[in-house]
């Protein structure tokens, strides 16, 4: 159990500290982990920025993601995920509908420069904890198509199956703690508000 999400960064900063030196790019999945990532970032004396990935919600369970998608509209979609659709349109148009939050959120977030270049750097993928890893997998596809030095997925918490299905994307998983009985990121948290966009803004705009 992790007090907050600062507890969780701070944490995750000791591990990852052999980077510490290698000016990493600290890549944070909105918004809950952006926070966190400023936190790593200023720890490792790297760069914070964000990375706009978004899950594919299933018909009447918003919160469970039959998959992710990214900027450029490439899609993840869980094995499981025809047996909780059956209306292939019902993907499409999520996958519109994911795609123009992304726009609006890329707008408002960076506007006045344009995202931090991955190229061979060292980029460490920072989330607050993985459930199905959807939205992972598609962070750490849309990162690599970007050719990093490495890439890191950097986690508090997950399912030890979850990770297990982000391993092949990624060159290196921190995760602190992979709890057998799992229903909810939040589960691991005394505190875990949302974070808002404007938090998130001001966060970006520190780090400029």
């Amino acid at each position: 159990m992790f007090r907050d999400r600062k507890e969780a960064a701070m944490l995750l900063a000791k591990q990852l500290h052999p980077y510490h030196g290698q000016h990493p790019l600290v890549l944070a999945i909105p918004r809950g982990a952006v926070p966190m990532a400023k936190i790593i970032a200023n720890a490792l004396a790297g760069d914070m920025d964000v990375v706009l990935v978004r899950k594919l919600r299933a018909p009447d369970n918003p919160e469970f993601a039959i998959g992710s998608i990214d900027e450029t509209g490439w899609t993840y979609l869980a094995e499981y995920a025809h047996q909780v659709v059956d209306d292939p349109s019902y993907i499409e148009n999520e996958k519109t509908t994911q795609l123009e939050i992304m726009r609006e959120r890329r707008n408002s977030y960076t506007p006045i420069r344009p995202p931090l270049d991955p190229q061979k750097r060292i980029v460490i993928i920072v989330d607050d904890g993985l459930a199905t890893g959807s939205t992972m997998i598609a962070a750490l596809h849309a990162v690599r198509a970007k050719h990093p030095q490495k890439l890191i997925c950097a986690v508090p918490v997950a399912p030890a199956e979850t990770l297990a299905k982000v391993a092949p994307y990624a060159d290196e998983i921190v995760c602190l703690d992979t709890p057998q009985l799992f229903y909810s990121v939040g589960q691991f948290y005394q505190s875990f508000p949302q974070v808002s966009d404007e938090e998130v803004i001001e966060l970006l705009k520190k780090d400029q």
